[in-house]
């Protein structure tokens, strides 16, 4: 594939993602119907779908078979999911617009936002048990996956920004908040690619996840600074929210120059890692996608 076919193959990745998701998101139990169309309405409202393009490239590029990576990207995208409905609430970042549209609690409200939520994050771990391949194979996404999410994860990220509402974290430890709230599950969507296509080797693991630190880290750069100098209806959400929370983001430390030029860097470190993959070219164009979005 051509490295300018990134594009192709994310959209590709995004219908077949979605088609999955929706499979997944149906219900027959009437008594159910609200928690599932909950559930629908945001794991379906689009998106980037970086994370599951993630999982069936890395999948793809390591000679793995794609029923199993498109169950894992599934368990991805539902976390991501479940993160956001979660982060949108009033007792976090109080959002009102995700995607374009209404945040989940404003339009079905806020309990049974949370319950989505909760129900898309389990669901991820229930796909997982249910991907065609090997227990073993399994058994390490259903760990990969937990971490990334959890205390040492996703959601120990999410508590240190909390506390960094209330005191100033240092630029170091504002790279670990961010490492963990942004980072970790872009790093596990490589590696449940890795897994698909059923690769333990540490050498060729620690190579993807270079790559995906690089990008993770980057992204959320370009995010801090879209957040400041971006284009509210290219973005489909409101911006300048941070400061209007009083956030620190890279921005604090960094002017928009400097921000961008470090990015630059993490996207160069990421490109590097994957020079010894045949078939690579792809996952390098879509780094430096990345780094010019503007969305």
């Amino acid at each position: 594939m051509m490295a300018g076919d990134w594009k192709s193959a994310a959209n590709a990745a995004a219908i077949a993602v979605e088609e999955r998701l929706a499979v997944l998101l149906s219900d027959q139990d009437s008594a159910l119907s609200m928690l599932f169309e909950g559930m629908r309405y945001s794991a379906l409202a689009g998106g980037k779908r970086i994370r599951p393009f993630l999982v069936l490239a890395f999948s793809a590029l390591l000679g793995g078979k794609k029923e199993a990576a498109l169950s894992f990207a599934a368990a991805v995208e539902m976390v991501h999911t479940y993160s956001l409905i979660h982060d949108d609430l009033p007792c976090m970042d109080n959002d009102d617009y995700r995607r374009g549209r209404l945040t989940n609690h404003k339009v079905y409200g806020e309990a049974e936002a949370v319950l989505a939520g909760d129900a898309l994050l389990t669901m991820a771990f229930e796909t997982i048990a249910h991907a065609e391949t090997d227990a073993s194979c399994r058994v390490r996404a259903v760990q990969c996956l937990a971490a990334a999410a959890g205390a040492r994860g996703m959601v120990g990220g999410q508590m240190m920004d909390i506390r960094a509402e209330k005191e100033k974290p240092s630029l170091e430890v504002l790279c670990h908040l961010q490492e963990l709230k942004t980072g970790a599950l872009i790093c596990a969507a490589v590696e449940l690619g890795c897994l698909a296509a059923g690769v333990t080797n540490e050498e060729v693991l620690n190579a993807c996840r270079t790559y995906a630190s690089g990008i993770g880290r980057a992204f959320q750069i370009v995010d801090d600074v879209l957040d400041v100098y971006g284009d509210q209806e290219l973005l489909g959400k409101s911006i300048g929210q941070d400061a209007r929370d009083g956030k620190v983001t890279f921005l604090t430390y960094m002017t928009k120059e400097e921000a961008l030029t470090e990015a630059a860097a993490l996207t160069a470190t990421a490109k590097k890692a994957l020079s010894g993959f045949e078939g690579a070219e792809m996952l390098c164009s879509f780094a430096d996608a990345l780094l010019s979005r503007e969305k």
